[in-house]
């Protein structure tokens, strides 16, 4: 019986030699895997049991990664989610984004490279598990209604998927609302230092944020620009 303590990864690859290779590296770091080769065995494992994290192939034999990220967006939104890939096309990696995707990995790839971003996205989605506990309840910021336990937000009649980064820096933000925080602070907190992430990385999310929650993200009133130091969520 596999120890439900270790990390649970849903697998979804085709290509027998890619699939084999990354069952026995993950399995080395002490994960629990599921490998599966199809979109079918994919969407059955999801309605048997949970994961922390699934990675998933855009393209299958009976269907797309795309369609296996829709249904654990469904049933199980705080599942991390990273796409793999051959084709990393710009429309194809915004879709990816819009399903809530952590990361979009484009083969061939570095195996030590691919563990860190797994590792990142499930240290993530650990946390957001620890820090939403109670959070069932949605939290307006600004036009938005944010649903963190879903992921997802509202805002003029639309519903909106939140990847696990997206919602840890919004987490931070309103765990210190009123406060003026730095961007290295938001470093620290929604990043890991294996990512290589900048202060430049904090301004592009703050920027996808404020097109969400402002009435007019030009002049943002409810995220606050504070020069030279960071953000503030009023």
């Amino acid at each position: 019986m596999a120890d439900r303590s270790l990390p649970r990864f849903l697998l979804v690859e085709d290509e027998k030699n890619v699939g084999s290779t990354l069952v026995e590296r993950l399995q080395k770091e002490d994960f629990e895997v599921v490998w599966v080769t199809t979109q079918e065995d994919a969407e059955l494992q999801i309605s048997g049991r949970t994961f922390d994290l699934a990675l998933l192939d855009v393209h299958l034999p009976d269907g797309s990664g795309f369609e296996v990220a829709k249904l654990l967006r469904l049933k199980q939104p705080s599942t991390a989610v990273v796409f793999l890939t051959a084709f990393g096309t710009p429309e194809d990696r915004i879709r990816g984004l819009e399903l809530g995707a952590e990361d979009y990995i484009v083969k061939p790839f570095h195996l030590k490279e691919l563990m860190l971003r797994l590792k990142n996205a499930l240290k993530r989605a650990q946390y957001l598990s620890g820090s939403l506990e109670g959070s069932n309840i949605p939290i307006i910021i600004g036009r938005a209604k944010v649903h963190f336990l879903k992921f997802e937000a509202e805002a003029d009649g639309k519903i909106y998927s939140l990847t696990h980064k997206e919602t840890a820096l919004l987490k931070f933000m309103v765990e210190r609302r009123g406060l003026v925080v730095s961007r290295d602070e938001i470093l620290n907190q929604v990043w890991s230092e294996d990512e290589f992430p900048t202060p430049r990385t904090v301004d592009n999310f703050i920027m996808r944020l404020r097109r969400l929650v402002e009435l007019n993200a030009e002049q943002p009133q409810v995220i606050k620009s504070v020069r030279g130091i960071g953000y503030q969520l009023i």
